[in-house]
């Protein structure tokens, strides 16, 4: 039996006490709770092969449901109300997701092997590396197409926005991108020759693709950074994933225009 990774479950039960204080749950919350249980339950056991295809379906559903703020009973409270970080910028405004991180805590618990472990010095290195690369692309593609300029800055809010993007977007999309859709995709490849970069491409793509609301440019950076996010779970491990992630947006926030320019 994998062992849980208490390191990760602790920084997203720290993620989600934060949410709390500034959201409210419904009734209708439990529903979903009710259903990933079960989802859970399924995926776990041993003894019907095809129950856990079924657990792992209606797990699919409903991370799509929670990501996606479609499901009722989650009541997503605003930490910052709109402004501009810079006067050229479009407003920017957050929110405290509770739904979205519950996608997090059902792959940590029951698809541990999402962690992919790596040793402490293996996942600095390969971080480092990853994160000084995906940003050349990433940001300096995005200055290319003109949507972001050079802007140094210090948000009055930034450790909020820290502490949320850290924990209840960028933990729980490197959980479900690279270790639950890259992982389980390379463990299926890995009778084929070059199964594993085939897993880490689909996962850019449809990473990318997350993003398309957003317009063309940011599909296509995303996808870009989620090449550089796969590059580091890949030889990093999920930590080194989270690094680069984390390491890509903090950059942008505080030395480029955020989000992009208006």
């Amino acid at each position: 039996m994998l062992a849980l990774p208490w390191l990760y479950l602790a920084l997203l039960s720290i993620g989600y006490v934060l949410a709390l204080t500034y959201g409210q749950l419904g009734a209708l919350a439990a529903v979903s709770v009710a259903l990933l249980l079960i989802a859970g339950y399924a995926v776990r056991q041993q003894r019907t092969p095809w129950a856990r295809y079924v657990g792992h379906g209606l797990f699919i559903v409903l991370a799509l449901g929670l990501a996606m703020h479609w499901l009722p009973g989650f009541y997503n409270g605003r930490g910052i109300a709109p402004q501009r970080l810079t006067p050229d910028a479009v407003p920017f405004s957050m929110y405290l997701n509770q739904d979205k991180p519950l996608i997090g805590f059902w792959l940590l618990l029951a698809c541990p092997w999402i962690v992919a472990r790596r040793s402490l010095r293996v996942t600095i290195c390969v971080a480092t590396l990853a994160l000084t690369l995906t940003a050349i692309a990433v940001l300096g593609g995005a200055a290319l197409l003109g949507i972001i300029s050079w802007a140094p800055k210090w948000p009055e809010q930034v450790w909020l926005w820290v502490l949320n993007n850290l924990l209840l977007v960028t933990l729980v999309e490197e959980a479900l991108f690279r270790g639950y859709i890259q992982g389980g995709m390379s463990q299926r490849f890995k009778h084929l020759p070059y199964g594993e970069s085939l897993a880490l491409l689909l996962a850019s793509l449809l990473f990318g693709f997350m993003h398309i609301g957003a317009g063309w440019q940011w599909t296509l950076l995303a996808s870009i950074a989620g090449t550089g996010y796969g590059l580091a779970y890949r030889f990093g491990g999920l930590g080194a994933a989270i690094a680069t992630h984390f390491g890509l947006n903090l950059i942008h926030v505080v030395l480029f225009t955020y989000p992009m320019l208006s």
